[in-house]
């Protein structure tokens, strides 16, 4: 069940990102679920491997060059998937910092728990001294 909500979350992210960015379309329905099904197989299994070969050059720009990782992630998808077309690799930068924000935050809604990371405290009533 929680793979097919981290799906949903990824394949809203991106139908999200298609409209924020005019350089990202789909033409189907069935490339967009695709698209997130891919993405997230390339996040899990392709995208772990890079960083560890590219450990020097995250170290060397304090980890900015995980953004360019997860851009590659998204336009090796979308070279593999036929109907996802990116215009270029500012687009992909972009729109992959998009879409992780968006799945943090539909991520915090959904996948609620007593030990999660933001924790509102109750509103107490009068004045503590």
């Amino acid at each position: 069940m929680e793979f097919l909500a981290h799906w949903g979350i990824t394949a809203l992210s991106l139908w999200i990102v298609s409209f924020i960015f005019h350089g990202i379309s789909f033409t189907s329905k069935k490339s967009l679920l695709l698209s997130a099904l891919l993405l997230g197989f390339a996040n899990a299994v392709i995208r772990p491997v890079i960083i560890i070969l590219t450990i020097p050059l995250t170290l060397i720009s304090f980890g900015f060059f995980l953004l360019v990782i997860n851009a590659l992630m998204l336009l090796l998808v979308s070279t593999i998937v036929p109907g996802f077309k990116i215009s270029g690799f500012w687009t992909a930068f972009f729109a992959s910092i998009v879409i992780t924000l968006l799945g943090l935050f539909v991520g915090l809604f959904v996948f609620q728990s007593e030990d999660r990371l933001l924790n509102v405290p109750p509103a107490h009533q009068g004045v503590m001294i």
